[in-house]
C-alpha cells in the first residue's frame, strides 16, 4: 500500500496539473470504513507516512459522505428534520451512520456496518445464479473467474430502465445466457435486506442518548459507494422508507472524496463531531486465576476530539498480581453480558514485565508467568487521536518500566 501511495505521489508532483513547489508539502485526506478496526486505521495512516504524504484528516467514508449531502442538499435539513442517515455501499464493506446537522456543524449519532458485504459479495451471488439457471458444467478456476469478471461487468451496466440480463458465456465455451432482470434482483435482494435491516438498528439504537430517533426526524437516506448504483438498492430502500425520502449521489463512487474536500474548505466552515464506531477492551484474568473478564476500556459512541483538541485519553492504576503482564486487547461492534460480540478483531497479545528484573528480557513468551503478592503499581494508559486509532502505554511504579504500543494486528513496541 506505501508503495502504491509513493508511485501516486510521483505523479502527483511530476505528472498532474496540481504544479507543486519544489519541496512543498503534500497533504493529504483520508477516509476509512467507519467499521475499520484501529489496526486498520493505524496502518493506513502509516502507510501515507511512509509514502510521504502529511495527513491532515482521516474520516470515516459515511462522515466524509455527509459533508457532501450537506454541500449539495443543505435546503433539506429543517429544524424539524436535523437527522441524515448516510448509507455507504462498497466493494467489500458496507456502513451506516446516523448524521445530526445543526448548521455547519455534522454530529455522528451513531454507527453500525457489516465488515464483510459489499458488491463482490454481489457479483458471486449473480455468478451462482448465472451458473445455476444456465446449468453450467463444473468450472475451473480460470474459467470461474473469468464467469464472475463477466458477471460483474454485466451488473455494473444495470441501469433504471434495464429489463434483461445477459451474460456472454463465449470466454468458457457456452452459449449466451440472458434472463429478466428482476430475477437477478431478486438472487440479489438478501444481501439488501441484510442492509436494511442495520438501518433499523441505526434508527433504533437503545445505547444513544435520546434513545430511538423517529423516521419523521429524518431528512433522508443518502446512498453512496459504489455498489449503491445499483438499481436494486434504491429501489428496495424506497419500498422500505418511501419514494423521496430516499437520494442517491449523482456520484457514488467520489461522493467521500467531494466530501473530504467540502470539510476541509475552510471558508466553508463546516466541522464534524465523530464517535468510536466499535468497543475496544481487554480480558483479564479474575478471581486469582479462576475465570477470566472483559473490561470495556472504550465504549462503542465514545466521542472523538477534533483536530484542534487534546487525544482522548483513559487512565487505569491497579497492583500488579503477576511477574509478566498478558494483554488480550479486542474490538468488536456490540457487547453481549458484558462480553465481546458481534464482529470481534482481536488483537496480538502484548506481554510487558512487570517483574523490573525482566526488563531486558528479548522473549518475554519464554518465561513463566507466576504470581505474586508484592507486584508493583501499575498504570495504563490510553490515548485515541481523532482519527480513531488506540494507542497504550504501560509502566510500572516505582521500578519505572515503561513501553508505548500502536495496536495493530502485530503489536509495535515504542522506545
Amino acid at each position: 500500500f506505501a508503495g502504491f501511495l509513493a508511485q501516486l505521489k510521483l505523479h502527483l508532483l511530476h505528472r498532474s496539473n496540481a504544479d507543486p513547489s519544489p519541496g512543498e508539502r503534500v497533504e493529504a485526506a483520508i477516509s476509512v470504513p467507519a467499521n475499520a478496526s484501529s489496526s486498520q486505521r493505524f496502518l493506513t495512516l502509516d502507510a501515507f507516512a511512509q509514502a510521504g504524504f502529511e495527513v491532515v484528516a482521516l474520516l470515516n467514508e459515511p462522515s466524509a459522505a455527509g459533508f457532501e449531502y450537506a454541500h449539495r442538499y443543505r435546503s433539506t435539513i429543517t429544524a424539524k428534520r436535523e437527522y441524515v442517515l448516510i448509507y455507504d455501499l462498497g466493494g467489500g464493506t458496507f456502513d451506516a451512520s446516523l448524521l445530526k446537522m445543526t448548521g455547519r456543524l455534522n454530529e455522528v449519532v451513531t454507527s453500525e456496518g457489516i465488515r464483510r458485504l459489499g458488491g463482490d459479495d454481489f457479483d458471486d451471488a449473480i455468478l451462482k445464479f448465472v451458473r445455476t439457471s444456465a446449468k453450467l458444467r463444473r468450472l475451473d478456476a480460470t474459467a470461474h473467474d473469468l464467469l464472475l469478471e463477466e458477471c460483474a461487468a454485466r451488473k455494473e451496466a444495470v441501469g433504471p430502465n434495464t429489463r434483461r440480463f445477459l451474460v456472454d458465456l463465449s470466454a468458457i465455451d457456452e452459449p449466451p445466457f440472458s434472463c429478466p432482470v428482476d430475477e437477478v434482483y431478486s438472487a440479489c435482494a438478501p444481501l439488501v435486506d441484510q442492509t436494511v435491516r442495520v438501518l433499523g438498528r441505526v434508527l433504533r439504537d437503545p445505547a444513544r442518548d435520546g434513545g430511538e430517533v423517529d423516521w419523521s426526524e429524518v431528512a433522508g437516506i443518502y446512498v453512496v459507494g459504489g455498489a449503491g448504483s445499483f438499481p436494486l438498492v434504491s429501489r428496495m430502500l424506497r419500498a422500505s422508507f418511501g419514494e423521496k425520502r430516499v437520494k442517491r449521489s449523482p456520484h457514488p463512487f467520489a461522493a467521500t472524496a467531494i466530501g473530504l474536500a467540502v470539510f476541509l474548505d475552510k471558508e466553508a466552515g463546516y466541522a464534524l463531531s465523530e464517535r468510536l464506531s466499535r468497543h475496544f477492551g481487554v480480558f483479564r484474568e479474575a478471581y486469582a486465576g479462576q475465570d477470566v473478564t472483559f473490561d470495556a476500556i472504550l465504549p462503542k459512541g465514545a466521542a472523538l476530539p477534533t483536530d484542534d483538541q487534546p487525544p482522548l485519553v483513559v487512565t487505569r492504576r491497579y497492583q500488579a498480581a503477576h511477574n509478566i503482564g498478558h494483554f488480550r486487547f479486542v474490538e468488536c461492534s456490540s457487547l453481549r453480558d458484558g462480553r465481546p460480540d458481534g464482529d470481534v478483531t482481536p488483537y496480538d497479545p502484548v506481554l510487558f514485565p512487570f517483574d523490573p528484573d525482566l526488563r531486558h528480557e528479548a522473549d518475554l513468551g519464554r518465561r513463566p508467568i507466576d504470581r505474586r503478592d508484592d507486584g508493583p503499581d501499575v498504570e495504563e494508559r490510553y490515548v485515541v487521536t481523532s482519527g480513531g486509532a488506540v494507542e497504550v502505554t504501560l509502566m510500572t511504579r516505582p521500578a519505572g518500566v515503561t513501553r508505548t504500543y500502536q495496536l495493530t494486528r502485530h503489536a509495535l513496541a515504542g522506545p
